[in-house]
Protein backbone atom coordinates (compact mmCIF):
# COMPACT_ATOMS: atom_id res chain seq x y z
CA UNK A 1 0.00 0.00 0.00
CA UNK A 2 1.25 2.94 -0.96
CA UNK A 3 4.50 4.49 -2.94
CA UNK A 4 7.19 7.01 -1.60
CA UNK A 5 10.14 8.81 -2.12
CA UNK A 6 12.79 11.16 -0.95
CA UNK A 7 15.79 12.96 -2.20
CA UNK A 8 19.06 14.82 -1.47
CA UNK A 9 21.33 16.67 -3.69
CA UNK A 10 21.92 19.14 -6.22
CA UNK A 11 18.60 21.79 -6.21
CA UNK A 12 16.36 20.86 -8.79
CA UNK A 13 12.71 21.55 -9.95
CA UNK A 14 10.23 18.81 -8.06
CA UNK A 15 8.74 17.44 -11.21
CA UNK A 16 12.71 15.86 -12.53
CA UNK A 17 12.03 13.70 -9.28
CA UNK A 18 8.50 13.20 -8.85
CA UNK A 19 7.18 13.47 -12.60
CA UNK A 20 9.57 13.36 -15.38
CA UNK A 21 11.48 9.28 -14.94
CA UNK A 22 9.51 6.77 -17.06
CA UNK A 23 8.49 5.10 -13.55
CA UNK A 24 7.97 7.59 -11.30
CA UNK A 25 6.45 8.45 -8.56
CA UNK A 26 2.93 9.79 -10.41
CA UNK A 27 2.99 7.34 -12.84
CA UNK A 28 3.30 4.58 -9.57
CA UNK A 29 0.23 5.94 -8.64
CA UNK A 30 -1.81 3.72 -11.19
CA UNK A 31 1.09 1.61 -12.77
CA UNK A 32 3.51 0.53 -9.70
CA UNK A 33 6.00 -2.08 -10.84
CA UNK A 34 6.89 -3.67 -7.59
CA UNK A 35 4.03 -3.35 -5.46
CA UNK A 36 3.16 -6.43 -3.20
CA UNK A 37 0.18 -5.14 -1.70
CA UNK A 38 -2.94 -2.93 -3.52
CA UNK A 39 -2.54 -1.83 -7.50
CA UNK A 40 -4.05 1.74 -7.65
CA UNK A 41 -2.52 4.49 -5.07
CA UNK A 42 -5.31 6.89 -5.65
CA UNK A 43 -6.24 7.88 -2.09
CA UNK A 44 -4.35 11.20 -1.97
CA UNK A 45 -0.85 12.26 -3.00
CA UNK A 46 1.37 14.81 -1.54
CA UNK A 47 5.01 16.56 -1.69
CA UNK A 48 7.08 17.84 0.77
CA UNK A 49 10.12 20.19 0.23
CA UNK A 50 13.20 22.79 1.84
CA UNK A 51 13.62 26.23 0.74
CA UNK A 52 17.06 27.17 1.12
CA UNK A 53 17.93 29.04 4.74
CA UNK A 54 14.55 27.75 5.70
CA UNK A 55 14.38 24.74 8.44
CA UNK A 56 10.96 23.94 8.02
CA UNK A 57 9.38 22.46 5.29
CA UNK A 58 6.85 23.43 2.74
CA UNK A 59 3.61 20.58 1.64
CA UNK A 60 1.76 20.57 -0.86
CA UNK A 61 -1.14 18.11 -0.28
CA UNK A 62 -4.40 16.79 -1.76
CA UNK A 63 -6.94 13.83 -1.48
CA UNK A 64 -7.85 12.82 -5.02
CA UNK A 65 -5.64 10.70 -7.20
CA UNK A 66 -2.59 12.59 -8.10
CA UNK A 67 -3.51 12.42 -11.86
CA UNK A 68 -6.90 14.59 -11.13
CA UNK A 69 -5.15 17.75 -9.96
CA UNK A 70 -4.21 20.11 -12.75
CA UNK A 71 -1.82 22.43 -10.22
CA UNK A 72 1.11 19.64 -9.89
CA UNK A 73 2.22 20.25 -13.24
CA UNK A 74 3.02 23.95 -12.62
CA UNK A 75 3.82 23.84 -9.08
CA UNK A 76 6.39 21.02 -9.92
CA UNK A 77 7.59 22.98 -13.30
CA UNK A 78 8.73 25.56 -10.95
CA UNK A 79 9.27 24.94 -7.36
CA UNK A 80 13.28 23.66 -7.05
CA UNK A 81 14.81 22.06 -3.83
CA UNK A 82 17.54 20.29 -2.76
CA UNK A 83 15.52 18.02 -0.26
CA UNK A 84 12.40 16.64 -1.66
CA UNK A 85 9.77 13.88 0.04
CA UNK A 86 6.80 12.67 -2.09
CA UNK A 87 4.07 10.06 -1.69
CA UNK A 88 0.86 8.35 -3.20
CA UNK A 89 -1.58 6.94 -0.87
CA UNK A 90 -3.36 3.74 -1.23
CA UNK A 91 -5.45 3.35 1.86
CA UNK A 92 -5.77 1.10 4.58
CA UNK A 93 -9.28 1.72 5.03
CA UNK A 94 -11.97 4.10 4.14
CA UNK A 95 -12.19 7.25 6.37
CA UNK A 96 -12.85 11.15 6.05
CA UNK A 97 -9.57 12.63 6.86
CA UNK A 98 -9.46 13.70 3.12
CA UNK A 99 -6.07 15.58 2.51
CA UNK A 100 -4.97 15.30 6.17
CA UNK A 101 -4.71 11.43 6.08
CA UNK A 102 -2.19 11.97 3.30
CA UNK A 103 1.67 11.90 3.40
CA UNK A 104 3.65 13.48 4.21
CA UNK A 105 3.40 14.58 7.71
CA UNK A 106 5.08 17.14 9.12
CA UNK A 107 5.94 19.31 12.51
CA UNK A 108 9.05 20.84 12.87
CA UNK A 109 12.09 20.22 10.68
CA UNK A 110 10.61 16.66 9.58
CA UNK A 111 8.76 15.01 6.73
CA UNK A 112 7.39 11.52 7.30
CA UNK A 113 5.57 8.91 5.17
CA UNK A 114 4.29 5.18 5.54
CA UNK A 115 3.88 2.75 3.52
CA UNK A 116 1.77 -0.34 4.71
CA UNK A 117 -0.65 -1.10 7.34
CA UNK A 118 -0.56 -1.88 10.94
CA UNK A 119 -2.13 -5.12 11.62
CA UNK A 120 -5.42 -5.34 13.43
CA UNK A 121 -6.01 -1.25 13.42
CA UNK A 122 -6.83 0.28 15.58
CA UNK A 123 -7.13 -2.26 18.64
CA UNK A 124 -3.72 -3.40 18.22
CA UNK A 125 -2.24 -0.37 18.65
CA UNK A 126 -4.31 0.79 21.93
CA UNK A 127 -2.15 -0.10 24.22
CA UNK A 128 0.67 1.80 22.39
CA UNK A 129 -1.79 5.02 22.17
CA UNK A 130 -2.18 5.12 25.89
CA UNK A 131 1.35 5.52 26.17
CA UNK A 132 1.58 9.25 24.57
CA UNK A 133 0.55 12.06 26.29
CA UNK A 134 -2.91 13.59 25.72
CA UNK A 135 -1.89 16.38 24.33
CA UNK A 136 0.10 14.35 21.97
CA UNK A 137 -3.16 12.34 20.48
CA UNK A 138 -5.42 15.13 20.47
CA UNK A 139 -3.08 17.06 17.96
CA UNK A 140 -3.10 13.76 15.56
CA UNK A 141 -3.20 15.05 12.08
CA UNK A 142 -5.58 11.66 10.61
CA UNK A 143 -7.81 9.21 12.16
CA UNK A 144 -5.83 6.24 10.54
CA UNK A 145 -2.50 3.82 11.34
CA UNK A 146 -0.05 6.11 9.44
CA UNK A 147 -1.18 8.98 11.60
CA UNK A 148 -0.15 7.13 14.67
CA UNK A 149 2.42 5.63 13.95
CA UNK A 150 3.95 9.11 12.69
CA UNK A 151 2.74 10.38 16.35
CA UNK A 152 4.87 7.20 17.82
CA UNK A 153 8.44 8.58 15.68
CA UNK A 154 7.82 12.06 16.46
CA UNK A 155 7.05 11.51 20.30
CA UNK A 156 10.97 10.02 19.93
CA UNK A 157 12.59 12.80 17.89
CA UNK A 158 10.55 15.38 20.81
CA UNK A 159 13.25 13.82 23.09
CA UNK A 160 16.43 13.69 21.42
CA UNK A 161 16.38 10.09 19.31
CA UNK A 162 18.63 10.23 15.52
CA UNK A 163 16.14 9.73 12.98
CA UNK A 164 17.03 6.52 12.32
CA UNK A 165 16.95 5.09 15.87
CA UNK A 166 12.75 7.12 16.12
CA UNK A 167 12.03 4.45 13.13
CA UNK A 168 13.89 1.86 14.28
CA UNK A 169 12.69 1.77 17.67
CA UNK A 170 8.96 2.43 16.63
CA UNK A 171 9.01 -0.23 13.37
CA UNK A 172 10.10 -2.72 16.88
CA UNK A 173 7.42 -1.29 19.22
CA UNK A 174 4.64 -1.48 16.64
CA UNK A 175 5.76 -4.87 15.20
CA UNK A 176 5.53 -6.66 18.78
CA UNK A 177 2.17 -5.19 19.06
CA UNK A 178 0.98 -6.19 15.96
CA UNK A 179 2.98 -8.64 14.19
CA UNK A 180 0.68 -8.81 10.56
CA UNK A 181 2.02 -5.19 10.45
CA UNK A 182 4.12 -4.00 7.38
CA UNK A 183 6.00 -0.92 8.32
CA UNK A 184 7.78 0.76 5.20
CA UNK A 185 8.50 4.25 6.94
CA UNK A 186 10.42 6.84 5.19
CA UNK A 187 11.93 10.54 7.39
CA UNK A 188 13.83 13.25 6.38
CA UNK A 189 14.65 16.87 8.11
CA UNK A 190 15.91 18.13 4.96
CA UNK A 191 19.63 16.66 5.61
CA UNK A 192 19.24 13.61 6.18
CA UNK A 193 16.98 10.51 5.20
CA UNK A 194 15.93 7.30 7.35
CA UNK A 195 13.64 4.43 5.94
CA UNK A 196 12.57 1.56 7.22
CA UNK A 197 11.96 -2.22 4.71
CA UNK A 198 9.96 -3.93 6.74
CA UNK A 199 7.51 -6.03 5.10
CA UNK A 200 7.50 -4.44 1.41
CA UNK A 201 10.35 -3.22 -0.90
CA UNK A 202 12.79 -0.47 -0.44
CA UNK A 203 15.23 0.92 -2.55
CA UNK A 204 18.39 3.36 -3.07
CA UNK A 205 20.35 4.96 -5.91
CA UNK A 206 23.22 7.08 -5.35
CA UNK A 207 25.28 9.65 -7.69
CA UNK A 208 26.12 11.13 -9.83
CA UNK A 209 27.65 13.47 -7.41
CA UNK A 210 26.37 14.11 -4.02
CA UNK A 211 22.89 12.69 -4.67
CA UNK A 212 20.72 9.87 -2.97
CA UNK A 213 16.96 9.17 -3.73
CA UNK A 214 15.32 6.03 -1.50
CA UNK A 215 12.40 4.99 -2.93
CA UNK A 216 9.41 2.11 -2.48
CA UNK A 217 11.03 0.87 -5.97
CA UNK A 218 12.70 2.21 -8.87
CA UNK A 219 11.46 5.23 -11.10
CA UNK A 220 13.77 4.55 -13.95
CA UNK A 221 15.96 1.39 -15.05
CA UNK A 222 19.18 2.63 -13.93
CA UNK A 223 21.49 -0.21 -12.93
CA UNK A 224 22.73 2.04 -9.47
CA UNK A 225 19.16 0.74 -8.19
CA UNK A 226 19.96 -1.30 -4.86
CA UNK A 227 17.27 -3.11 -3.23
CA UNK A 228 17.59 -2.88 0.75
CA UNK A 229 16.75 -6.51 2.14
CA UNK A 230 13.69 -6.64 4.38
CA UNK A 231 13.95 -6.11 8.10
CA UNK A 232 16.97 -3.12 7.43
CA UNK A 233 17.09 0.43 8.59
CA UNK A 234 18.38 2.96 6.05
CA UNK A 235 19.95 6.29 6.79
CA UNK A 236 21.55 8.73 4.22
CA UNK A 237 23.09 11.86 3.33
CA UNK A 238 23.45 13.28 -0.19
CA UNK A 239 26.86 11.16 0.30
CA UNK A 240 26.68 7.90 2.04
CA UNK A 241 24.02 5.34 2.39
CA UNK A 242 24.07 2.69 5.70
CA UNK A 243 22.18 -0.15 6.26
CA UNK A 244 21.59 -2.04 9.83
CA UNK A 245 19.72 -5.28 10.28
CA UNK A 246 16.46 -4.55 12.38
CA UNK A 247 15.79 -7.14 15.08
CA UNK A 248 12.40 -9.26 15.12
CA UNK A 249 10.21 -8.91 18.11
CA UNK A 250 10.81 -11.20 21.07
CA UNK A 251 8.58 -13.90 20.39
Amino acid sequence: MCRHLAYLGPELPLGEVLLAPPHSLYRQSWAPRRQRYGTVNADGFGVGWYADGDPVPARYRRAGPVWADTSLGDLARVVRSRAVLGAVRDATEASPDGEAAAAPYAEGPWLFSHNGAVGGWPGSLAPLAATLPAAELLKLAARCDAALVWALVLHRLRHGRELGQALADTVAEVAEAAPASRLNLLLTDGNHIAATAWGDTLWYLTGPGPRTVVASEPYDDDPGWREAPDRTLLVASATEVLLTPIKEPAA
